[in-house]
């Protein structure tokens, strides 16, 4: 699949967030149909004009493809066992500890619309503001404390009602959060493990409960109960009685909140045989057979629960169970709210404090595999605060269009993502008043009989929006991140707020706001302060900066498009907008830059991208080029597809997708024509990592690239097309050979083109049922990539991302859990620093001769090492 471009008025509407999960699409689960997705904005200008980012649309098919690509690094070509990610832990908390400390970097304010970066490929002036990186939880009290749950950077605290942030879960082997809630007594209960089944949402280790949240941090000690929960993403935490009820996708549990000791209680899995220690456990679709979203319980009788099971894309199983006569059973009529398995997805509900409304969301898996615009089935009502019904449907997707949506046309209408948006809350004052969040906020405070967007997607296209670089949003009031996932009240002061949680962080407005006449807030503020940074970066790029003393990096960030710091910068600004994938960066020339979006769409700028947004009347004046290789266009390349310069020519570029794209003209380049198809690896087969040195190239692949008859294999060649080959890499991946696993990253040794090394991504068989899984994460070939040998030793059994081999011999490694060093001479590895539990996607030398580290949930970070 591919993206294509569409124009709104003088935008070209373009395709964007980058996301992630361990959960694969299964074989005959269609994500669903194409539907454009605004995201980065260029000017209506043809080629000759400069270019413009033509990647458009397309954006639900964009997100399962990303959760697609995601899963199976990790997962291809098998399914993990329960426990893979706290045993890796466990390991690498046993290494030997390698001297030097991490320096964190993006610890200061992020500003989405900078004015300094309003170039043609940037969402600068769309009017979110200070971001950071995806909120999948939150929670509140009423004595000004605000918990954060971030998707891949842990848990964190704000006691000034948002904002001044403090991290309270670094010592955990999970910083993936999936649900908060704080019980009757004021506890925070954590579940770990992000559930938005999106591209980069990691598995958890469980439940954890912190008895004192103003003042403690969470420790391993906190867990409650045992490992039944480990390996899991928990969707919602829900209390009834003397029990806390967890939503996750291994089924329905339960726990007692009294006695914390023992072990969870299934409840309830549709499809028992699939779980761990099940006779189908080792199908690949296992992942998939047991996804349970929310729990409504009774506030009259909290023995009557009701549950609601199913996966996205459509199961046999989906609806809604209650237990009878001791037996879970499924519901066949809630009035107006569906109840067949084609039309329940995900669902969330909302239940009123004074237990007179319930509230759900429900999305649609036939919408999802057949509408182009929209997946959302409804929103609903149970006006006696019966789980039970009789439920009302109160909104739908025209309705939610109609109220001052900015996403009002064909192709990409409110629902179009209701398997990854959704939230429900409920004013704990007045049971007509709720807040809902899929792409935008709609707010009603009439149980549903009108509706306003209080939070459109962006101001792009309301009469109200300019590019005005000294205005953030033109005369439009700001709003908030797009792509809802959590949602909380809670009071500061005295005063009453709502608390939102999106793809660029937590914003907050009073409960009970203002809107302007368009039903748009007024009163939005972002609580990322810059104390907060949970940036999910796939990329970082690092060069010496032609004004000013010092470097600047920037890099790819999931749906933040990318972030530049300068030296002397006390914010960081976006100078591309949508998904940053990879980046290049000329060393010698911080402000030469080539960001890849989706699918290859890589755009270059010469000047670091600063424009005052001229180019909306002056197409000439547009600073930064639309250079895609052809395998963008054709959709023939990874959604996140690997891109990089030869280390001794950074003129010479290496673009992989089904064929080694390469380019010389280095960042002067102006156009995907001046790319040359240097060797095709083949149909169906894309490329998981390249790598180029003197000429030489290495590139992986992978297809098919999930575990439906996982392949992999490397190709060698020249850049200049010349000497191209497959090579000969054992089917089954015997021992001591590279394993059937996904091929993440390769590095050159810099003063040898001949002697390279590759990262194998996923886990050994110890803990991947699937065909010639094998052992191993790190191999080594002195002949040019014709023999391999494990040079794994005792590095933890963990996914690996990327490497990075260092003049002198050093071998530094990126894994989900941090980031290894193999010194010169050595041949075990050490822990590098005391990262949390993060995932570090990519590792590049600065030219002050410093490592810098992409996490994926926190930031960046750069050491010295020797």
């Amino acid at each position: 699949m591919h993206a294509r471009s569409r124009k709104r008025h003088w935008l070209t509407i373009s395709a964007v967030t980058a996301l992630a999960a361990l959960f694969a699409i299964p074989a005959g689960a269609a994500p669903g149909h194409p539907a454009t997705h605004p995201r980065a904005f260029s000017a209506t200008v043809t080629a000759a004009d400069g270019g413009g980012d033509d990647d458009g649309g397309e954006e639900s098919d964009e997100i399962a493809e990303g959760a697609d690509q995601f899963a199976e690094a990790r997962t291809s070509p098998g399914t993990i066992a329960p426990g893979a990610f706290s045993a890796a832990w466990d390991a690498l908390n046993k290494l030997p500890e390698y001297g030097g400390s991490w320096r964190h970097l993006t610890g200061l304010p992020y500003n989405s619309d900078d004015p300094r970066y309003r170039d043609f490929s940037s969402n600068s002036s769309g009017g979110s503001g200070l971001v950071t990186g995806r909120a999948a939880a939150l929670a509140a009290d009423d004595d000004g404390y605000v918990y954060e749950g971030s998707a891949g950077g842990g848990v964190w605290r704000s006691a000034t009602g948002g904002g001044h942030w403090q991290p309270i879960s670094d010592a955990l082997p999970s910083q993936a959060t999936g649900a908060l809630a704080l019980d009757s007594r004021g506890r925070l209960w954590l579940g770990t493990g992000e559930a938005t089944t999106n591209a980069d949402a990691y598995l958890g280790s469980g439940v954890y409960l912190l008895a004192h949240p103003h003042n403690g941090t969470f420790t391993t000690h906190d867990r409650v109960g045992g490992g039944e929960l480990d390996s899991t993403t928990i969707h919602t935490l829900r209390f009834g009685g003397d029990k806390v009820w967890a939503s996750t996708s291994r089924g329905v549990w339960s726990h007692s909140t009294t006695d914390l000791h023992g072990p969870w209680k299934l409840e309830f899995a549709p499809n028992p045989a699939y779980l761990p220690g099940g006779s189908l456990a080792s199908d690949p679709n296992a992942p998939y057979k047991n996804i349970a979203n929310d729990v409504a319980i009774d506030p009259k009788n909290p023995s009557n629960v009701l549950l609601a099971i199913g996966w996205r894309s459509g199961d046999t199983y989906n609806g809604f169970y209650r237990k009878t006569g001791g037996t879970w059973t499924r519901v066949n009529s809630l009035g107006a709210l569906p109840t067949d398995a084609d039309t329940v997805g995900n669902v969330t509900f909302a239940r009123s404090k004074d237990g007179s409304r319930y509230y759900a969301i429900n999305q649609s898996p036939t919408a999802l595999n057949t509408d182009p615009d929209s997946n959302l089935d409804g929103i609903y009502v149970s006006k006696a605060g019966d789980p039970f019904g009789s439920w009302t449907r109160i909104a739908d997707t025209e309705t939610l269009a109609a109220s001052g949506s900015a996403l009002d046309e064909p192709g990409f209408m409110p629902g179009v993502q209701a398997w990854y948006n959704e939230f429900l809350q409920v004013d704990p004052t007045n049971a007509d008043h709720v807040y809902a969040g899929l792409e935008e906020v709609y707010e009603t405070k009439d149980t549903g009989a009108n509706w306003s967007t209080v939070g459109p997607y962006w101001n792009f296209g309301f009469p109200c929006w300019s590019i005005d670089p000294a205005k953030q949003t033109g005369d439009c009031n700001p709003t908030t991140h797009s792509d809802q996932h959590a949602v909380t009240i809670g009071s500061n002061h005295g005063k009453a707020y709502v608390y939102v949680g999106n793809d660029g962080g937590v914003y907050k407005r009073p409960l009970r706001g203002q809107t302007d006449a368009d039903g748009h807030a007024t009163d939005w503020v972002s609580t990322n302060d810059g104390t907060i940074d949970t940036l999910q970066y796939y990329s970082v790029g690092i060069g010496t900066d032609p004004a000013k003393h010092g470097v600047s990096f920037n890099g790819g960030l999931q749906d933040n498009g990318q972030s530049i710091l300068r030296p002397g910068d006390k914010v960081m600004g976006s100078n591309f907008g949508g998904d940053g994938g990879d980046t290049l960066t000329d060393p010698a020339n911080g402000c030469n830059i080539a960001q890849e979006y989706v699918y290859l769409a890589v755009n270059v700028t010469q000047n670091c991208a600063v424009n005052n947004g001229a180019w909306v009347d002056d197409p000439t004046k547009v600073t930064s080029y639309d250079v895609a290789p052809p395998d963008n266009e054709t959709g023939a390349a990874r959604f996140i597809a690997p891109l990089t310069t030869d280390t001794r020519n950074s003129s010479t570029w290496i673009a992989g997708g089904q064929h080694v794209w390469v380019q010389t003209h280095g960042y002067a380049i102006r156009s995907g024509d001046e790319w040359t198809d240097a060797f095709d690896l083949g149909d169906g087969h894309t490329a998981t990592a390249v790598a180029a040195q003197g000429g030489k190239v290495y590139a992986a692949w992978c297809g098919p690239c999930n575990n439906q008859g996982f392949t992999r294999g490397i190709a060698v060649g020249n850049a200049d097309g010349t000497g191209w080959h497959q090579v000969s890499l054992p089917a089954t991946g015997a021992d001591g050979t590279v394993p059937n696993r996904y091929l993440a990253g390769l590095a050159i040794d810099p003063a040898n083109s001949d002697h390279v090394y590759l990262a194998v991504n996923g886990f050994s068989r110890h803990w991947t049922e699937g065909p010639g899984a094998g052992i191993g994460h790190v191999f080594e070939s002195t002949d040019g990539g014709t023999k391999w040998k494990d040079v794994s030793a005792n590095l933890p059994d963990v996914p690996t991302d990327s490497l990075l081999a260092l003049p002198g011999g050093g071998l530094a490694l990126a894994t989900d859990l941090g980031v290894v060093y193999r010194a010169p001479h050595h041949t075990t590895w050490s822990r590098v620093g005391n990262l949390p539990a993060v995932a570090v996607l990519q590792l590049k030398t600065g030219p002050d001769g410093r490592i810098y580290a992409a996490t994926h949930g926190r930031g960046i970070y750069s050491i010295a090492l020797r």
